[in-house]
C-alpha cells in the first residue's frame, strides 16, 4: 500500500519525462515561466554573443569571475574553458531550479553556484574568501527589475569589482547603462545581430 501512495502520478511522470527530453532548454523554460520578470530571455544566449561579451576579458589575470542569472549556464562552460586553473567562477540566482541544475551537471572544482540575490555579491564572494572579483557578467533584465533592485545591484557590483576589473552585461534594452554609469567611468557598448532577439553589449571599466 505504501509503495502505491509514494508512486508519482502520471501527470509527474509525464513532466518528468519531457524536461529530461528537452534536457536544459527544459530547465530553462521552467525558469522563464516561474521568474519572468528576473529572466532576460526565453531563449539562451547565442555562441556569437557569448563569444563578443567575453573577448576583452583579461583572462591570465583572472582570480575570480562572478555571473549573475547563469540560467542552464549557457556562459558557465565558455568562461570555464577559459578561465586558470587556479580560477574561480561564482555564479549567483534567484532561482532555485536554475542553482540545483548547474550542481548537478558542472562537475568543476573552481565552479560555485549560490542561490541568492546578485545585491549581496559582495557578502556571497567575501564568504568564499574573496575580497574582490576581476569581472562580474550579467544577463538580469534591468529594465523590468523590481524598483530600486537596478540601483542596488550596480551599487554593488561597482564595490565588488576590483580596480582595472569590469562590469559586464548583455541585454535587450540599453536600460543598464544608467544603472552602471555612476559606478563605472568607462562604458564600452557593442551589438549582436546573431542572438534571439538581437541583444546590445556593454563592459563597465573601474578605474
Amino acid at each position: 500500500m505504501s509503495n502505491e501512495l509514494s508512486a508519482p502520478s502520471p501527470w509527474a511522470k509525464l513532466k518528468a519525462k519531457v524536461q529530461q527530453k528537452l534536457g536544459p532548454w527544459g530547465v530553462f523554460f521552467k525558469g522563464f515561466l516561474k521568474h519572468p520578470v528576473m529572466v532576460g530571455s526565453i531563449i539562451p544566449s547565442s555562441r556569437f554573443t557569448i563569444r563578443k561579451m567575453l573577448a576583452p576579458v583579461d583572462w591570465d589575470n583572472t582570480k575570480l569571475f562572478v555571473e549573475y542569472g547563469p540560467g542552464v549556464g549557457t556562459f558557465c562552460r565558455p568562461i570555464l574553458d577559459r578561465l586558470p586553473r587556479s580560477g574561480t567562477l561564482i555564479v549567483i540566482d534567484t532561482n532555485k531550479d536554475f542553482i540545483d541544475y548547474l550542481e548537478r551537471s558542472i562537475g568543476d572544482s573552481r565552479f560555485h553556484a549560490v542561490h541568492g540575490s546578485a545585491a549581496d555579491v559582495e557578502e556571497i564572494i567575501a564568504a568564499l574568501g574573496f575580497d574582490h572579483a576581476d569581472y562580474v557578467l550579467s544577463g538580469l533584465p534591468f529594465s523590468t527589475l523590481p524598483d530600486g533592485l537596478g540601483e542596488e545591484i550596480a551599487a554593488a557590483t561597482g564595490r565588488a569589482v576590483r580596480p582595472g576589473g569590469a562590469f559586464l552585461v548583455y541585454q535587450f534594452s540599453a536600460a543598464c547603462r544608467t544603472f552602471m554609469a555612476p559606478h563605472f567611468a568607462k562604458i564600452d557598448a557593442g551589438f549582436e545581430f546573431w542572438n534571439i532577439l538581437p541583444c546590445k553589449l556593454f563592459w563597465g571599466w573601474k578605474e
